[in-house]
């Protein structure tokens, strides 16, 4: 096989093609100064030959040189910008020829890129001041599992600096775990430097073309525990004012029964007045037993067994089940929902009974045509059904999925929480507000479909 042919190089084409385009004035000169009849004698002849080929080679290379200093003043200034260096900038740098136009767009290239490279130092320095500060460990694994980044917080878990972990396998540090298994999720961990429950979040990212692990691991004891104080202060502080409630007139009724057994004289309708008492006695008792079962009955909540269950029959048994009041059926589309059947009706039951309520004391005040309906519709992924009423609205929505609270004489204030719980539990939401259209409220349940 034959070698390649060499390429001449783009100086050397540009020496050859100055040259080749001078050449026929030399040849034609050559012509006079030899052949002709009037050529003067030998010693003129090689002075003007050495003279037109002088200047012939003296402007090829002159041209050549014109051409090559241009392109490695151009070559020297890209090699300066690749290298990092934005403060070289091109003289004679004008608009008025091409040449200067290419130097003008090299020098905007490099300002551009001293002020993107100035707001890449700013961008990493805020990023790395605020990694720093933050109480969220933050790790970085490369793909073999191998340490590459470390914060002040994670390297307080490990209780190791930066310079004694970094390069170290995860296996290791007892960060094994975090780099398998669910992304986000939450931990029971102990660690060098702390221990607890952590919550963690992993995700990936690439440097350099390789992909790489980001691991956060947050502290959930703390913020655990300071939010189970506050459930406890508020149960107690429901559950103590309703059993002031029930036993404060318990213990009065108690005390003046007590006082009429023991008085040696007793009016004629004593007997009367010992019966009403314990029958307050004993409505009192049930109206606590009931609250405490209703309690009850929303701290045992069991989690949701999804099955298909078709969303339209089970409206209409609800639907049915209504008989104070009849409610508008508004049957929207056929779908079919993957949800706990008994748990979903149950939340449909209270969310209608709520709003025949709600109709029904509208009525009582003068408005007979108050009425409830009941529809749902597709809404992307998921699906919408609407409970809606013509009653009196809502007067204070902060209130409204606050356990215990309740605005009705014998409600227990656990039925929206109870309905509130089984909707997230179903990965879905539930929210009530006062209509626009007319008068009244609209309970939204929204389920994944």
């Amino acid at each position: 096989m034959p070698p390649p042919k060499r390429r001449l190089s783009h100086d050397q084409q540009v020496l050859v093609d100055t040259l080749l385009g001078g050449l026929p004035a030399v040849l034609v000169a050559m012509w006079f100064v030899w052949f002709d009849q009037h050529a003067p004698d030998a010693k003129h002849q090689w002075t003007l030959t050495l003279l037109v080929v002088g200047c012939w080679l003296g402007f090829a290379v002159a041209v050549r040189m014109r051409v090559v200093r241009p392109l490695q003043t151009m070559a020297n200034l890209l090699s300066a910008l690749r290298e990092g260096d934005f403060a070289v900038r091109a003289r004679g740098a004008n608009r008025d020829e091409p040449l200067g136009d290419v130097m003008t767009e090299i020098n905007t290239l490099s300002r551009t890129l001293q002020e993107q490279r100035l707001s890449a130092l700013e961008a990493t320095a805020l990023l790395r001041t605020v990694m720093e500060e933050i109480a969220i460990a933050v790790f970085a694994f490369d793909a073999e599992g191998k340490l590459r980044l470390a914060n002040h917080a994670a390297q307080l878990l490990v209780n190791k600096p930066a310079e004694r972990i970094l390069g170290r396998d995860a296996a290791e540090l007892g960060l094994a775990e975090c780099l398998t298994g669910e992304p986000n999720r939450v931990l029971t961990l102990t660690f060098p430097g702390a221990s607890g429950r952590w919550g963690m979040r992993r995700s990936q990212f690439r440097e350099g073309g390789r992909p790489h692990e980001l691991v956060v691991i947050a502290d959930l004891s703390r913020t655990l525990r300071e939010e189970e104080l506050q459930a406890w202060q508020r149960i107690v502080r429901v559950l103590g004012h309703e059993l002031n409630n029930s036993l404060a007139p318990i213990k009065s009724l108690a005390g003046s029964l007590s006082t009429l057994l023991k008085s040696p004289k007793r009016a004629p309708d004593w007997e009367d007045d010992m019966r009403s008492g314990l029958d307050i006695i004993a409505s009192r008792a049930e109206m606590l037993a009931r609250f405490m079962q209703a309690y009850s009955r929303f701290a045992r909540l069991p989690k949701p067994t999804l099955a298909p269950t078709p969303l339209a029959p089970l409206v209409r048994r609800v639907v049915a089940l209504e008989s104070r009041l009849p409610v508008e059926l508004q049957p929207g589309p056929d779908i079919t929902l993957p949800c706990d059947a008994a748990q979903i009706e149950q939340l449909v039951i209270n969310l209608v009974k709520n709003a025949v309520e709600a109709a029904l004391e509208q009525r009582g005040n003068g408005r007979p045509e108050a009425k409830v309906c009941v529809t749902w519709e597709a809404s992307g992924p998921a699906v919408e059904l609407l409970v809606k009423d013509e009653g009196p609205g809502i007067e204070q929505a902060t209130n409204l999925f606050v356990p215990f609270f309740t605005t009705k004489p014998e409600g227990s204030g656990i039925g929206l929480v109870l309905c509130r719980q089984i909707a997230e539990n179903h990965g879905g939401t539930l929210t009530l507000a006062n209509r626009i259209d007319a008068p009244g409220c609209v309970a939204t349940l929204r389920l994944p479909a």
